[in-house]
């Protein structure tokens, strides 16, 4: 009996174009991946945003600082992990600006990204844990939808395999980027045997993430970034796994794929962070009521119309504070901010300041007693003879207490002058 040769029963295709000319323009199928996936994690995190209190339209603020940093970082990270391909023997330094031919890390993309969204999110008053939360399940949504530009390119497959959705990989041209080698007759040439479509496995793997992010969120009212923790947590545990299994060119440490020792560091790094890190979800109200829109003053025949019909573009705040669930809720219902809580410092001054007053009134009476008990000697100097006398006198007393005097005064009161006038003790 002879036994037939096991051929898959089923088999992906790959394109064998990624690159369409339009005139002189070239349009990238990777590129295009890339900007569907940032605008998919835009709307979702503009929506989680609102819901937290934040004013529509932040995410855009935001994506204008943090997109081209994340891009930034992704290649920065690229050029230092795989040096060789542009500083090593026969690189091109220059090459290393080159994006469009490739070369992209997801782990320069979050920290650069992350470096522009707290840059935006400082001047628009908006704490990073918010933000970050907010665009948990989104990033992962991002990443799904860019590694369909991985299969348009023909890469980061995996080893071989006969499963029935072994992907069919192209050779590609190095002569003409972006388009398969074909044979005399005109025919995209494929590499012998079918491969593990790695790029498959981790897009499904980050749907389930951005899945298990939003169930949990919803569940356990996360907050204080630990949304954020919770998606690393689940991209780098599926990419640890799904690394392994690549065979595209990469850099190796002790035997192991350095993308492997990345994801397992980045791993407990979040890990770490979700379990020590503790406090409820994060919801936000404006710092003073926003500014209302100004009518445009002069003649009627001034006015834009058109402005008036399409309704007043809501104005951003300056800023925002934290407050809790509660009271976010208040604020929705009734529109009347939440009062502000005295903040332990002003405690603190009030009662340092009091102290202070306590202290200055205890000085003043001491002045006070100071001053009577140096005034009253003088009086007592200067009225109490008199005084004492004239008691003495009303009293009935002897008059022969005039003889108290000294021998002085009685000379001087017996005096007189030739008028009958005493003289001046003086003179």
């Amino acid at each position: 009996m002879t036994l037939a040769p096991m051929t898959p029963l089923a088999a992906m295709p790959s394109p064998s174009t990624a690159v369409w000319q339009l005139g002189p323009f070239p349009i990238r199928a990777y590129a295009l991946c890339i900007i569907a996936g940032i605008a998919v994690a835009c709307v979702v995190t503009e929506y989680r945003l609102r819901r937290r209190g934040v004013a529509p339209g932040a995410v855009l603020d935001i994506a204008v600082w943090a997109v081209p940093a994340g891009i930034v970082g992704a290649r920065i990270y690229h050029v230092i992990t795989s040096p060789e391909k542009y500083f090593g023997a026969g690189g091109e330094p220059i090459k290393a600006l080159y994006i469009w031919e490739g070369g992209l890390g997801i782990w320069g993309a979050v920290a650069g990204g992350a470096v522009g969204a707290w840059l935006a999110a400082r001047q628009l008053g908006i704490p990073l844990t918010v933000v970050a939360d907010a665009l948990a399940p989104g990033m992962p949504l991002a990443q799904a939808i860019g590694r369909l530009g991985n299969w348009f390119n023909n890469e980061l497959y995996g080893g071989r395999t006969t499963l029935p959705w072994g992907l069919e990989v192209h050779v590609m041209d190095p002569d003409n980027p972006g388009h398969a080698l074909r044979d005399d007759a005109g025919n995209p040439v494929l590499q012998p045997g079918l491969y593990h479509p790695t790029f498959l496995y981790e897009l499904l793997w980050n749907v389930g993430v951005a899945a298990l992010v939003l169930i949990l969120d919803r569940r356990l009212r996360l907050g204080r970034g630990r949304a954020f923790a919770l998606y690393v947590m689940g991209y780098t545990a599926g990419r640890f796994w799904i690394e392994l299994m690549r065979t595209d060119e990469a850099n190796h440490i002790l035997g192991v794929r350095l993308n492997v020792w990345t994801a397992a560091l980045v791993f407990l790094g979040a890990l770490v962070y979700f379990v020590r890190v503790r406090g409820p979800r994060e919801y936000l109200v404006p710092v003073g009521e926003p500014a209302a829109p100004v009518a445009p003053a002069g003649d009627v025949s001034q006015v834009d119309l058109s402005a008036g019909e399409a309704g007043a573009r809501p104005v951003a705040p300056e800023g925002y504070r934290v407050v809790t669930e509660d009271q976010f809720r208040a604020y929705r219902e009734t529109g009347a901010l939440p009062p502000t809580e005295p903040a332990a410092t002003d405690d603190a001054d009030r009662a340092v300041t009091d102290d202070d007053a306590d202290r200055a009134a205890s000085d003043d009476d001491a002045d006070r007693a100071v001053t009577d008990d140096t005034d009253r000697p003088d009086r007592a100097a200067t009225d109490g003879p008199d005084d004492a006398s004239a008691d003495r006198a009303g009293a009935g007393d002897d008059p022969a207490g005039a003889d108290h005097t000294d021998g002085t005064d009685r000379a001087d009161a017996g005096r007189a002058d030739a008028g009958g006038r005493p003289t001046d003790r003086d003179s």
